[in-house]
């Protein structure tokens, strides 16, 4: 979707209604002039600085059973009760000291504010604040109390940080599925269904279920391709009386796992700008980084390239090992530093598991080693710590270029930079439909490029459109119970052990609060309503 329109600072209305045209959203328009936020807000404004954020406020329209039908809508202020239309206002907001962004609770904040001036019908913000905008959809829910008229302002969803010249492809997703379908059997062609249908949209928890449901294929797929040192063995099936098979499965998948929270955990800190943009980049990696890798599922002659898993070595093994969990330069108590493995120095690489490998991958290892001490911390902590034994000689991760006669660390580049391909999963996963039989699987990095991660946890009352911390404890509790090698099924469906939703977990802590006040204070003294 085109955003260009909105560079222009004296087009921001314009801008609006072709971004709506573009939605196929009919709008009854209303303004062609701003207005301040204390005329439009005239109950609900606060002398406060979030609300002096806002500079130009545009009373665009409203959307409403007669705008689909080209008719003419009810004024707002003639609304006197419930509504079936949404109003839709555009804001722009003053820069903030030191060219800060505005907060996810700074816009939740005016949102809720115009929800609640206008409480008989739903209203949607669309923010713009230099190169960037927001959207913004409030939850409406009924008050409990009969007596009173209109509806409460709920939960706020943001889909924010929106970059007009060059938007995030999750951002580019979501937008474009914002668009209402006009035909078939999901056509929006009313109020109510729109209404709903943006609900959707703006849902996290089905971005989530979406997200996870690409990883959860990804995973069941990298499980048929990958080799990690230590795999079971004959003599191994004999001892626990366990099949061959059930037992290489159960290898492999814990290694997946691992690998995959580490990279997820990473993932998030890239947002703090903590990790460099470079190392996920196909282009870079070719032209600046690595001399050779392959990123493509090759097949037939070519087919033994992917045993290189030169991505996985070189780039992340080194960056969990030799950089998260080594510091820069040494200090008083840690005498490590990073560098690459010199072995006329330092001995063979289990008495070194915190120095670089693979520097032949490398065209420039200097040059690599600068930037990852320029940019990445030393973090200090057991997940990204080598599990090699060294006394034991005795691999796990695998995290050497000189590894032990009969072991093996395949972890193809495919399998992070793979197109698009269609592989059957219905074995593994012990389900044969269609879904799983002809499952859509395709490079790692490729499926994390095209979400939004936000490093700000999501809360019951605002959240952003995108996926939250959060999600690495979803990850991992729901791979790890996802294959039971008895009956090759999801063991979730037999343990039922499920992730409790963030919505039901604030409604028991609220129902166990009311209860709990209710019997702190006597009813003779004070009159509280809790709803």
């Amino acid at each position: 979707m085109n955003l260009h329109s909105f560079s222009d600072p004296n087009n921001f209305l314009q801008a609006l209604k072709e971004l709506f045209k573009d939605l196929k959203v009919p709008v009854n328009y209303v303004a062609d002039e701003p207005t301040s936020a204390k005329e439009i807000l005239k109950d609900t404004y606060k002398d406060n600085d979030t609300f002096q954020l806002m500079d130009d406020v545009y009373f665009v329209g409203m959307v409403d059973d007669a705008a689909f039908e080209g008719n003419k809508s009810l004024e707002a202020d003639k609304i006197k009760s419930d509504y079936d239309g949404i109003l839709i206002f555009g804001v722009t907001l003053k820069s903030r000291p030191n060219g800060l962004l505005p907060t996810r609770s700074q816009l939740a904040e005016i949102s809720r504010a115009f929800n609640r001036e206008f409480y008989y019908t739903p209203v949607v913000v669309v923010f713009k604040y230099g190169n960037y905008l927001a959207f913004a959809n409030t939850e409406r829910l009924k008050y409990k109390q009969e007596w009173r008229e209109g509806e409460k302002a709920g939960k706020v969803s943001l889909l924010r940080d929106i970059h007009i010249e060059k938007p995030h492809s999750g951002h580019e997703r979501i937008l474009a599925e914002l668009q209402i379908p006009t035909t078939g059997t999901k056509k929006v062609d009313s109020f109510a269904k729109l209404y709903a249908y943006w609900q959707e949209v703006f849902s996290v928890s089905l971005l989530n279920k979406k997200f996870y449901q690409e990883l959860s294929n990804w995973y069941f797929w990298a499980t048929q391709h990958v080799t990690f040192p230590g795999e079971p063995t004959i003599a191994d099936a004999h001892h626990k009386n366990a099949k061959p098979e059930d037992l290489l499965q159960e290898h492999r998948a814990t290694n997946v796992i691992r690998m995959l929270t580490r990279l997820l955990f990473v993932w998030f800190i890239k947002e703090k700008k903590l990790i460099p943009e470079e190392l996920f980049e196909l282009d870079a990696l070719q032209k600046d980084i690595l001399n050779e890798i392959s990123p493509y599922h090759e097949r037939g002659m070519f087919k033994e390239r992917n045993k290189e898993s030169v991505y996985y070595k070189a780039i992340l093994q080194n960056l969990f090992f030799a950089t998260l969990n080594c510091p820069i330069k040494p200090d008083g108590l840690d005498k490590r530093t990073r560098d690459f493995r010199r072995d006329k120095n330092y001995g063979d690489d289990f008495g070194n598991d915190w120095l670089y490998r693979y520097k032949k991958h490398f065209k420039n290892p200097e040059k690599f080693l600068t930037l990852m001490n320029s940019v990445v911390p030393f973090l200090n902590g057991g997940l990204f710590e080598c599990l090699d034994e060294k006394h034991l000689k005795k691999y796990v991760d695998g995290f050497s270029d000189h590894m032990a006669k009969g072991e093996q660390l395949i972890v193809p580049d495919y399998l992070f930079f793979g197109v698009e391909e269609e592989t059957d999963l219905s074995d593994i996963v012990g389900i044969k439909d269609k879904k799983y039989k002809q499952a859509a699987v395709k490079g790692l990095i490729n499926i994390l490029k095209s979400y939004k991660f936000t490093i700000t946890e999501n809360t019951p009352i605002e959240e952003d459109v995108a996926l939250d911390p959060e999600l690495l404890g979803k990850v991992f509790e729901n791979l790890l119970a996802s294959y039971n090698p008895e009956t090759k099924t999801t063991a979730r469906k037999q343990t039922g052990s499920f992730y409790t939703p963030r919505e039901i977990v604030n409604y028991m802590v609220d129902e166990s609060l009311i209860a709990y006040l209710k019997n702190a204070i006597n009813p003779d003294r004070f009159c509280v309503d809790f709803q």
